[in-house]
């Protein structure tokens, strides 16, 4: 059978649009490619998704729909001064901080969420940094284990304040000597938790919750009307408890 034009064209709209309407129905259609990572398959955190898989092409959006950390965080974190934060794409990083002397990009991300989240994260897959104000954000949040405490004191670095502006800087690396773990006028509230004195601690000595990480304790003090000096003693002491 020799079929005219008018019913091939007929047969050839129905045969292509007939056959995405079943794929559809059947969920074999797609118009755009889901971003959820792979999940954990097995132990106490099988069926959430893995930081490790978080891909370039995701968002902070498509990060926030399949971890508990939000754009505006991913942000914070990463220096983006951005309205729409959500619209980020993750392979942007590495552009933004081309010239900053460090490799920051999507595994930073990963590993930021894994620690943000209290997910698993392989440290020694691969080394991977993190920007000043990240650790500072983790620090804050007080749920690092003490491995993740040690890890970001060698692999945290200073960059500007935005990704854009990032200039290479020498990484800061934890100097072992007593005497470099006391607490001075300069002293901020994210060295003592680097140092490791417990969050819970440090907000029981000044009776409310944490501050800004980056605030130093004697500006705090200044700032509180509490006397810096006893302070400083009573954080010292518990300095010397986790730095004998």
């Amino acid at each position: 059978m020799i079929l005219t034009s008018k019913p091939l064209a007929v047969f050839l709209f129905v045969f292509l649009f007939g056959g995405i309407a079943i794929s559809s129905a059947m969920g074999w259609w797609a118009t755009e490619s889901t971003k959820e990572p792979a999940t954990f398959t097995e132990g106490e955190f099988a069926g959430l998704a893995n930081p490790a898989d978080i891909r370039g092409s995701y968002t902070f959006g498509d990060i926030a729909n399949s971890f508990d950390v939000t754009p505006e965080i991913l942000a914070q974190a990463f220096g983006i001064a951005t309205d729409t934060p959500a619209a980020f794409a993750v392979k942007e990083l590495e552009a933004l901080y081309l010239d900053s002397g460090f490799e920051i990009g999507t595994n930073s991300v990963r590993m930021f969420v894994a620690f943000y989240t209290g997910l698993p994260f392989d440290l020694t897959a691969e080394e991977t940094v993190l920007p000043q104000a990240a650790t500072d954000i983790l620090l804050a949040e007080g749920n690092l284990t003490p491995e993740q405490v040690t890890y970001l004191e060698t692999h945290t670095v200073t960059v500007n304040e935005t990704a854009v502006d990032a200039e290479p800087v020498v990484v800061e690396t934890p100097v072992s000597e007593e005497s470099e773990y006391v607490v001075k006028g300069k002293t901020t509230f994210g060295d003592l938790m680097t140092w490791g004195v417990p969050k819970e601690t440090v907000e029981t000595l000044i009776g409310t919750s944490m501050p800004d990480p980056a605030m130093k304790v004697k500006d705090y003090a200044s700032a509180n009307g509490l006397d810096f000096e006893t302070l400083k003693t009573a954080l010292q002491a518990e300095v010397d408890k986790v730095k004998p």
